[in-house]
């Protein structure tokens, strides 16, 4: 019987896991965890977003630049398929207003016991506590709470995670095997802002900031972000953190439904003796966090305020730490693979999920390029372990 190894026990590697046992091959399942799929756990801590109920144009432009092998991986496996899968493991679907798609549980958990379940009825072995450290010719190595181990397969898929949110089990320790050519740089991705916040701002941590629109480099998103001692940080401020970290200023508009004639037109109305925090309660409803956010980021305050309040600039002191980001970008570059994902200098070594170099932001695009990407890989496997006439 044809062999198959899947190290990471993540979306990717799960998912290539399924595949590759429905077609028949024995295969092992290691993770260096303690239990499987812990990053998936916890994206669905607050409700699990599996994808985005877009068309695939649409869909896949959140993935630029997207090379073949990552749009030959979400052709096959969209918005739509993802929520078929779901399905097919007993977890219905909805969309929310945004297009947003959640399990109706709303939870990861169920998602994740069902899809184990069926990989334990199709015989994958799962070793926990497993810890990849390389390859040893055509081995691959581990740590193991009984001591280093080797094993070898005919098909290997390499699904290691980024390099973010380390005590769930991505670190990018990995990246150390593979050669420097071979890698683009590991860089936070869907990350918040570290802010050097002043005095009069602590009132206000842990407070969201709603009803706003965010903007950099002529990219624009409504969403809401919250306020915490370290900065800024939230879906709002995810969905501009690429360009953000490209270097664009980034500006808040607190009133974008809108325009600066009519906040003009609001202000002049007779103030009398109201301070101006009072006026602009009154006037505009400006209050709260969002009114903090004025005066923390627009002082000196201008005689026209109009102006400030569509394109408030947003100063931050940069990113923050990777290992607090949703996910990173960089990691092995698609150069060093075929269009099948499969490694051009290790022939039956495929890759897939977050250790390629991809970013997208979150809503959806995550995790939906994590399965598609594992999908592609096993099914490439099959096809080129059918091709060297070896298929069980």
């Amino acid at each position: 019987m044809t062999t198959a190894l899947v190290i990471g026990a993540g979306p990717a590697g799960l998912m290539a896991a399924d595949i590759l046992s429905a077609a028949g091959l024995s295969v092992t399942l290691a993770d260096a965890m303690p239990s499987p799929g812990r990053k998936f756990l916890m994206a669905g801590k607050s409700g699990l977003n599996l994808t985005k109920d877009e068309a695939a144009l649409a869909f896949n432009t959140r993935f630029a630049p997207c090379p073949p092998a990552l749009a030959m991986s979400l052709s096959g496996f969209g918005p739509d398929a993802v929520m078929n899968w779901s399905r097919g493991l007993g977890q219905d679907v909805f969309s929310g207003s945004s297009g947003r798609v959640f399990p109706l549980s709303m939870k990861a958990s169920p998602l994740l016991r069902a899809l184990l379940g069926r990989l334990a009825d199709q015989g994958v072995d799962l070793r926990r506590r497993w810890r990849w450290t390389g390859f040893d010719g055509p081995q691959c190595r581990f740590d193991t709470p009984d001591g280093p181990q080797d094993m070898t397969a005919d098909i290997t898929v390499l699904a290691l995670g980024g390099a973010s949110w380390r005590r769930l089990g991505s670190d990018g320790v990995w990246a150390a095997a593979f050669p420097s050519a071979a890698l683009s740089p590991f860089q936070p991705a869907n990350m918040g802002l570290a802010v050097n916040w002043s005095a009069h701002m602590t009132p206000f941590f842990g407070q969201p900031v709603k009803g706003v629109a965010l903007h950099a480099d002529g990219q624009m998103e409504r969403g809401e972000f919250v306020v915490s001692s370290r900065g800024v940080e939230g879906g709002g401020i995810y969905a501009v953190s690429r360009a953000v970290q490209d270097g664009a200023p980034l500006r808040l508009d607190l009133f974008p439904d809108l325009d600066i004639a009519t906040l003009r037109a609001r202000l002049t109305r007779p103030r009398g003796a109201a301070s101006l925090s009072n006026h602009l309660r009154k006037s505009l409803g400006l209050e709260g966090v969002r009114a903090a956010l004025l005066s923390e980021w627009g002082r000196p305050l201008p005689d026209d305020l109009a102006p400030l309040l569509k394109s408030l600039p947003v100063r931050h002191a940069g990113p923050r730490p990777m290992d607090e980001a949703i996910s990173t970008a960089g990691g092995l570059r698609f150069d060093a693979l075929t269009d099948g994902l499969m490694l051009r200098d290790r022939p039956g070594t495929f890759c897939a999920g977050e250790m390629l170099d991809w970013q997208a932001p979150t809503g959806g695009y995550l995790i939906t390029a994590c399965l598609a990407t594992g999908r592609h890989a096993a099914l490439s496997a099959l096809d080129w372990q059918a091709g060297k006439g070896q298929l069980a």
